[in-house]
Formats: C-alpha cells, sequence, structure tokens
C-alpha cells in the first residue's frame, strides 16, 4: 500500500474516534434534530425530489426516522439501505413505513427485502449520514467505503445532515471518496462544490 494511502487511513481514523467523541456529547440532540429536517423540508431539492434515498439513523447520528415519516406522508417514494452480505455494496428498497424495517447488518434497521421493492432508478435526494464534513463537501464515513461505492451511481442531489460541531474546515480524502452537494446542520445549510 503506497504511504500516501497509509497516512489518509491513519489520519482518517484518528478523525472517527474524535468525531464520535464529539457527537457522543452533543447536547439538545433531539431540537437539533428537529431543526435539522425543517431545513431539509425547505430545501428546494427536496420538496421537488419524488424520490428520497434515507440512511436509518443509529447511535448518535442525526435522527432520520422522523424525516422518513415526513417524506412518507408527503407522497414521495422512500428508499432506505440494505447492506448486501459477503460485499460491500448498498441496495437501497422503498419502504411503506418503518414497520418495514427490520434488524440487518451491523444492527441497523433494514428493509424487509422479501416485502420492499428494489430502487432502480437511482435519481432524486440522497440523505447521506457521516461522523463529519467539510465546507468543500467531503464526507468522513465509517471507513467501509459502502456509501462511496453506491453515490457513484447516484444521479441526484446529495445531502449530508451533521451537527454544526462536526463541520471541518478540511477533511483527508482519497480518490475513491465521492463529495456531497449539501450539508445541513442545525444552524443552515452549506453548499459545497459538490461532485
Amino acid at each position: 500500500m503506497p504511504a500516501e494511502l497509509l497516512d489518509i487511513r491513519v489520519e482518517k481514523n484518528k478523525l472517527r474516534e474524535q468525531y464520535k467523541n464529539i457527537r457522543a456529547n452533543i447536547e439538545n440532540k433531539e431540537a437539533k434534530d428537529l431543526k435539522i429536517k425543517n431545513k431539509l423540508s425547505n430545501l428546494w431539492a427536496y420538496r421537488e425530489s419524488e424520490r428520497v434515498f434515507a440512511y436509518v439513523s443509529m447511535g448518535t447520528e442525526v435522527s432520520t426516522f422522523e424525516i422518513i415519516k415526513m417524506s412518507l406522508q408527503k407522497g414521495k417514494k422512500v428508499a432506505v439501505p440494505y447492506c448486501v452480505p459477503g460485499t460491500r455494496d448498498l441496495r437501497f428498497y422503498y419502504i411503506n413505513s418503518l414497520d418495514d424495517l427490520e434488524s440487518g447488518t451491523f444492527g441497523v434497521l433494514e428493509p424487509k427485502t422479501d416485502k420492499c421493492e428494489i430502487a432502480t432508478d437511482h435519481s432524486g435526494i440522497c440523505i447521506v449520514p457521516g461522523l463529519a464534513f467539510d465546507r468543500s463537501g467531503h464526507r468522513l464515513g465509517y471507513g467501509k467505503g459502502y456509501y462511496d461505492r453506491f453515490l457513484n451511481s447516484f444521479n441526484g442531489c446529495t445531502v449530508g445532515l451533521t451537527y454544526q460541531d462536526c463541520i471541518a474546515e478540511k477533511l483527508p480524502s482519497g480518490r475513491y471518496d465521492v463529495k456531497i452537494d449539501i450539508i445541513i446542520y442545525e444552524g443552515g445549510f452549506i453548499r459545497t462544490n459538490g461532485r
């Protein structure tokens, strides 16, 4: 492995621990999650999109449960990710309610694939998880590359949800990292130079 790639991995792993600690200590999380949801609902790309691809939140992530419910109530098609066993690939499936979810890979709620329709049209808006984002649209994920692989085939607007304390001036990035178009946090949003 080239030294440069190894250096980026080491730096990213240090930053992952740092941002996990920051997120674990976010105060007023529910109020901030509500502000983020409201900012998303006012975003033109969200309002105009018929399809919403959204992660199902866990732990200290910005909650997406109310976003998913709101999107379904607005008549949008909502697709959530399924981690394909034995790979690092995501497939998104449309759900009709949160009842269409079950515990899956890494303990994350995933769609019941025998009940839900696979999303083959990768356009609309994709709400992407991350431990941190920078103002250029770089994302610090969890290190497995699932979303970067999926986003290479996504043709719509990508949105990262985060807290203000998890916005960095600059994050390390490699050649396979896919940039995000818009970052939404409790205080506003940042349009990046995207993909």
